[in-house]
């Protein structure tokens, strides 16, 4: 017997991990194959019950299981059709309002200044995306060790990931010791950008975990360019 289920909860390989582990221990399955893109666990043994495949995939975390019936691509199409701007868009209206708000600064002080303009929104990006991270900490700490270097090692580095993301960003806010602000970043954003390309590069299917869990953001390109981006910002006002 085999049958299909749609799992619905999964943001990244550490899940696929999760419910392979869950599943493959009910004594009934004998094999089961769990993927994340298309979201769906195949399992096959004798006399599968739907109700406890359900009861082991709820009990691996956050997630829910129903069967699918019929073509399975039906009902996985829509994620796969989504433009790069319908993706993208949450991602793009957070960076437009916060350029957008840190001028309104700049012009109501009456002298434009790149660095406080600089300043100011790496300060307001580091609190956003610090913000969201922190709505599901334990998920994105699942999210972020499935590619990032010393989160992959260290799982406690994706726990405090969102804290300095904060920290930085109040102090940049604050124009508290823009020197050392400026150095931290661009280590912790270039040791970021590290794991981000080795992803990209191997071409791996996984969440882009800048916005948490909040948002299903796959890795791409803009996510090596947002890492790189506050990198070299932060390389720019040390040197300046």
């Amino acid at each position: 017997m085999e049958k299909t289920y749609e799992i619905a909860g999964m943001h990244c390989q550490s899940c696929v991990s999760k419910l392979t582990d869950a599943l493959s221990e009910l004594s009934e399955v004998d094999s089961a194959v769990v993927t994340l893109d298309p979201p769906l666990a195949r399992v096959e043994g004798l006399g599968i019950d739907s109700d406890r495949i359900a009861s082991a995939v709820a009990s691996a975390g956050g997630y829910s299981a129903e069967e699918v019936s019929g073509d399975v691509s039906k009902s996985t199409s829509a994620p796969e059709a989504k433009s790069k701007l319908a993706t993208h868009y949450p991602l793009m209206l957070i960076v437009t309002f916060l350029l957008a708000g840190c001028a309104i600064l700049q012009l109501r002080s009456g002298a434009w200044n790149w660095m406080d303009y600089m300043s100011d929104f790496m300060g307001g990006f580091f609190v956003v995306f610090g913000f969201f991270k922190l709505l599901d900490l334990r998920g994105f700490a699942d999210a972020y060790q499935t590619y990032d270097v010393i989160a992959s090692k260290f799982r406690g580095y994706g726990f405090a990931y969102p804290f300095i993301e904060v920290a930085l960003g109040i102090a940049y806010l604050l124009h508290f010791e823009l020197f050392w602000t400026n150095a931290i970043t661009l280590i912790v954003m270039s040791v970021g950008s590290v794991g981000v390309l080795r992803s990209l590069m191997q071409k791996r299917k996984i969440q882009c975990a800048c916005l948490g869990t909040v948002f299903e953001l796959p890795m791409t390109t803009v996510t090596l360019v947002e890492d790189v981006g506050m990198a070299v910002m932060a390389a720019m006002m040390l040197a300046l």
